[in-house]
């Protein structure tokens, strides 16, 4: 868990960069931090002890395992960054790339638009979209997966 200095330093990031909710998972654990919130004044922090899906280091016996949907196998393409998700360049614009589609390396794949910079996603990888599991102008957080693509 977070000792005091841990958790000053995360408000003090959150006021710096004006969040309003930041989420930390660590030790198997998530501690959400949030400002103000139902009930409570304004500017006041709120720490929430958020049981991670994984579920604690010490386990939980009893309780139901949490599955994952499935979903296709293939190679994972994650959002390099927090952000808002574009499938394409224009709301009138077609998507950048569709389900089903040959993608080549370089080839842009969507946009995420962070802090009003535009940034372009390309393909690292040859291959086919097998699935995009993101809705066009979705928050994405960092690491979270835009695409499944089966490798060519």
């Amino acid at each position: 868990m977070l000792n005091l200095k841990e958790l000053k330093e995360l408000i003090a990031l959150m006021n710096e960069h004006q969040l309003v909710e930041l989420e930390l998972e660590r030790e198997g654990m998530k501690v959400r931090l949030r400002k103000g919130g139902p009930g409570t004044e304004e500017g006041t922090i709120v720490v929430e002890r958020v049981p991670s899906v994984r579920g604690s280091a010490s386990g939980t016996a009893g309780a139901p395992a949490v599955e994952a949907p499935a979903r296709p196998a293939g190679l994972e393409i994650k959002s390099p960054m927090v952000g808002t998700f574009y499938r394409a360049p224009a709301p009138d614009a077609p998507p950048f790339v569709e389900t089903g589609q040959e993608i080549e390396p370089g080839q842009v794949l969507c946009i995420i638009e962070a802090m009003k910079l535009m940034n372009e996603i390309k393909s690292e990888v040859k291959g086919r979209i097998l699935q995009i599991p993101v809705e066009n102008g979705q928050p994405v957080e960092f690491g979270q997966i835009l695409f499944l693509v089966e490798p060519a």
